[in-house]
């Protein structure tokens, strides 16, 4: 018999780590980069990955959400090179969090900030981890757009691909 909980557990792991480097990829001074005078900024999306984690954890162990309530540590820190350790803080207390949890958990419902009752499986597979690669990809869009050159999270960057190409023996 599968554990879903350490399934997920492991999962989030090894998207954490792409998330980890895709935040260390954000150009040095490009902090404020906003193409959208509407949307985030470079750095204040990086850290709404650190948001989701931080809220969605902390929601499922209080067994409620509310607006205004935030968890502890989630200030967002204000310079890139603050943005990835702040991130790793962040991860590592929200894994706290759910390793208290039993797979029986994954069913029980909890009071969302929209006054839903999503499951706690809901709220960890959606709600944070699609939530959190969902806004990866636009950092990365954003990251490429100020200059910097995203990592590869599931196969080459179009730089890997160039590498891979100049050594690939000519054809005849």
């Amino acid at each position: 018999m599968s554990n879903e909980l350490q399934t997920f557990l492991d999962t989030w792991e090894d998207e954490s780590k792409k998330t980890v480097a895709m935040i260390q990829a954000i150009p040095e001074g490009q902090y404020d980069f906003r193409p959208d005078a509407g949307g985030r900024s470079l750095g204040e999306l990086a850290w709404h990955l650190c948001e989701a984690e931080g809220f969605m954890t902390f929601g499922v162990e209080r067994g409620v959400f509310e607006m205004g309530v935030k968890p502890p540590g989630l200030d967002r820190p204000r310079t890139v090179a603050e943005l990835a350790p702040g991130y790793e803080r962040v991860h590592s207390e929200a894994v706290a969090r759910v390793k208290k949890l039993s797979n029986d958990d994954l069913n029980r419902q909890v009071v969302f900030f929209t006054g839903d009752k999503p499951t706690v499986r809901q709220i960890l597979w959606v709600f944070l981890l699609h939530h959190l690669i969902h806004h990866r990809g636009q950092l990365s869009l954003l990251c490429r757009l100020a200059g910097g050159a995203p990592p590869a999270p599931y196969g080459p960057n179009r730089e890997q691909m160039a590498k891979m190409r100049e050594q690939m023996p000519a054809r005849a």
